[in-house]
């Protein structure tokens, strides 16, 4: 008896193949056909019962058609016709990585259904949301703890700057979008702070703002004209910059978290008590002051290095 059975799964597979085949041949022959206007473009067979092995026959037909394709693979179901992927190949495919990307971690061995590729821009996209989010804190906030939880805001919005960056090099992945977007948003997120600043401590952190602020747009007009030359690596970012990017955020976290109230005189005026605000605010002025400082040299270096461009006849 279980031989009649195994008999008949065998006739059976044997009369599947058979089917396949002819209608192998019969899409070799439309495509063929359609060269002379009559044919069918593209037939696609799935089977599932032929061999245990995965696999892929193509046969081309006219030469102006694409190929037919049969693609073979094992199924414990032998009458499906299409293969539904698993959860593993969605995984696998949510996460295609770089070729120089580090093994998975912890957490992308344990969430692998979770896009992390695209977690730098993910975070990137966050950046410019904490903008009007920092706008509205700072202007609408009435809790006592307002300005701290404006510092924190930003604070971690100049975090994920460094955490895209860190992460889209780990995994050896990059974007067209991110690429353009992330030192929009840096900029973008930089500015903002210096203008709510600017506004409300006046001059004293007007002028390193103004200072900065036109650095960062002429900077970013001789980028723009650099790359129309096709030589965009001539001004392309150093170290000065990272530096100067660096203490002006820093500066920025600690001059947001300041209480209401606080008068800028007080750094100038000689025997004033000297209160722990005072002196934080004295170090987040003197940070203000040396980005500002390094805004101008490291902004001289692009255009140093653009010079024979730019005065070229």
């Amino acid at each position: 008896m279980k031989s009649s059975v195994q008999g008949s799964k065998m006739k059976y597979q044997y009369s599947k193949r058979s089917v396949i085949v002819l209608l192998g041949i019969a899409a070799s022959s439309s495509t063929a056909a359609s060269s002379f206007g009559t044919g069918i473009p593209f037939t696609r067979i799935r089977s599932h019962v032929l061999s245990p092995d995965r696999g892929t026959i193509r046969i081309r037909g006219g030469s102006d058609q694409s190929p037919v394709e049969l693609s073979v693979s094992d199924s414990s179901a032998p009458g499906d016709l299409e293969h539904e992927p698993s959860k593993t190949d969605i995984a696998t495919d949510a996460n295609q990585m770089g070729p120089n990307s580090t093994p998975p971690g912890l957490l992308r061995s344990k969430i692998p259904q979770f896009p992390w590729h695209q977690l730098p821009d993910l975070l990137t996209y966050a950046r410019c949301i904490a903008i009007p989010g920092l706008v509205l804190q700072f202007y609408l906030s009435t809790s006592p703890s307002k300005n701290m939880h404006s510092s924190i805001i930003f604070a971690i919005a100049s975090f994920t700057d460094w955490l895209d960056g860190y992460l889209a090099r780990r995994w050896d992945i990059t974007s067209a979008f991110g690429a353009f977007l992330d030192p929009v948003a840096d900029k973008l997120m930089v500015s903002t702070g210096l203008i709510l600043l600017a506004g409300k401590y006046g001059p004293i952190v007007a002028l390193p703002s103004a200072i900065i602020l036109a650095r960062e747009i002429a900077v970013s007009a001789l980028r723009e004209w650099m790359a129309s030359q096709g030589l965009r690596d001539s001004v392309k970012v150093g170290i000065q910059g990272k530096v100067k990017t660096a203490a002006t955020m820093i500066a920025l976290t600690i001059v947001l978290a300041v209480p209401d109230g606080w008068d800028a005189s007080r750094l100038f005026l000689k025997g004033a008590q000297t209160g722990v605000w005072d002196v934080v605010m004295t170090i987040g002025m003197g940070l203000f002051y040396l980005s500002s400082v390094v805004t101008v040299t490291s902004g001289s270096v692009y255009f140093r290095a653009a010079a024979p461009v730019l005065m070229k006849k």
